[in-house]
């Protein structure tokens, strides 16, 4: 072993006893370096890591980023960016399942941390529908429809369609703004009303309507708009 390579190896032990010591201690390039350091070994991750988060601006960026994108960053292979996904993948588990522990109208804010977290840096519009039964329990999370950096169709026949097979009782529309402002559209207004309307007609409650963006989330049912 090199000099250099002892004091990498010195430098990795000491980042390892802080993750256990006191995980809420690390910054977010420190974070970053040690998951690289898992997937490359022999390396001094620190300077990619930083390289990493100033290409896509900061820790959630780079989580939510397509697997893509983080593999043309120079220095990036397929181990590594899957030690990057790993790290989103488990992060959204732990947001999702404590945002379905409970009725999803008593844990509103478990909720819009799930989403945001999930969606609020995607580069392309995304449009879920999440399906309760009578209790307000989630029983689906569905992606109904992924489109260009600014457009999703959604049909609303086949929203209602779908909740009426998985026998919903309410649904709660979802989707993003890639520009970050979650300000509703004439045609997100539009659309939530034509889906209430028609899922009234069958007795299903659509209880709100949520865009996310990075700079924040807009509850359509909270702006009167429902």
């Amino acid at each position: 072993m090199t000099v250099s390579d002892s004091d990498n190896a010195g430098h990795r032990a000491r980042l390892r006893q802080r993750l256990l010591a006191d995980a809420e201690g690390l910054l977010d390039h420190e974070i970053v370096e040690y998951l690289l350091a898992l997937a490359i070994p022999r390396r001094d991750t620190k300077p990619l890591a930083r390289e990493l988060l100033r290409e896509f601006g900061g820790i959630a960026g780079l989580l939510t980023a397509a697997p893509e994108a983080i593999g043309r960053v120079k220095g990036m292979g397929e181990t590594s960016v899957a030690a990057i996904k790993i790290a989103q993948a488990a992060a959204l588990r732990l947001l999702r399942a404590e945002a379905a522990a409970r009725p999803m109208l008593g844990n509103w804010q478990a909720l819009l941390d799930y989403l945001r977290a999930d969606m609020a840096h995607h580069l392309h519009e995304r449009v879920r529908v999440l399906h309760l039964n009578t209790r307000n329990m989630l029983i689906r999370d569905e992606l109904v429809s992924e489109g260009s950096i600014d457009e999703a169709p959604v049909h609303v026949r086949e929203v209602i369609r779908r909740a009426i097979d998985l026998g919903s009782a309410s649904i709660i529309l979802v989707h993003n703004h890639p520009s970050g402002d979650p300000q509703p559209s004439r045609a997100d207004i539009a659309l939530t009303r034509s889906i209430d309307e028609a899922a009234k007609r069958l007795g299903i409650a659509l209880h709100d309507h949520i865009i996310v963006g990075t700079q924040g989330y807009v509850s359509l049912r909270a702006k009167g708009l429902i």
